[in-house]
């Protein structure tokens, strides 16, 4: 439990907020899948597959189907990018926070779409996606990634396989944060599956939810340091 809660020189490396980063990552490509006419809103490898499937066989329609999200993930990039690159560290909300903020206005706004507009929302949900792998990219000082597994799985697979040789305790406990995230994963994958039938076009509040938490564990972290910088001042 400790580990969940150790300071780090950023709280968006910190495992707590990481867990329920993860579950809103895997909760959204749940919903896209499940809910949005089965589109990956994180798993771009797999729309590239099924677009290039359609293209090839003359479905156009079908294949543009799968290039909308591929082609908002990558804006998505270039957003987060641009908010990281241009948002002063002198401001008193970190720029993840504010990616996390439109993260969560982007996914609300999907909840509201109806079925008829399934396109739109798997592009914003493409979009607010790509802006979270571009702004959380380590846990523990670890590299890795909150809403997709083939990167963590080869860096666990990886770190277990260098434990076994070397025996150095860094690279059993770096082999375990990936396995652990992708456990998370798998978690918040099957709590789509279950809310999916209750929930609906609903359903992806449930990952606003955990960004809510990511992004006040953060919040208070930062007010937190504040207060002590303030009183080490007198």
């Amino acid at each position: 439990m400790k580990k969940l809660i150790r300071r780090h020189a950023q709280m968006s490396e910190a495992p707590i907020t990481i867990v329920f980063l993860t579950l809103s990552g895997a909760l959204q490509d749940s919903y896209s899948y499940l809910i949005r006419n089965k589109v990956f809103a994180n798993a771009q490898t797999g729309n590239i597959v099924l677009m290039s499937q359609h293209f090839f066989t003359g479905d156009v329609t079908g294949g543009l189907h799968y290039l909308i999200p591929i082609f908002a993930f990558a804006l998505g990039v270039f957003a987060a990018e641009r908010i990281g690159a241009s948002v002063p560290a002198t401001r008193h909300i970190h720029w993840r926070q504010i990616v996390v903020l439109f993260e969560i206005a982007l996914l609300f706004a999907v909840g509201l779409l109806p079925h008829p507009f399934d396109v739109a929302a798997n592009a914003l949900t493409s979009f607010a996606c790509a802006m979270q792998v571009q702004a959380f990219r380590k846990i523990s000082g670890y590299g890795f990634a909150s809403t997709m597994c083939i990167g963590n799985l080869r860096s666990g697979m990886e770190s277990l396989s260098v434990y076994f040789r070397t025996r150095e305790e860094k690279t059993l406990d770096k082999a375990l944060h990936y396995f652990g995230v992708i456990a998370v994963f798998a978690v918040g994958a099957g709590l789509g599956a279950v809310f999916a039938p209750m929930l609906g076009i609903r359903m992806i509040w449930i990952s606003c939810g955990f960004l809510v938490i990511s992004f006040l564990l953060m919040l208070l972290e930062d007010l937190e340091r504040r207060e002590q910088d303030a009183v080490g001042t007198f």
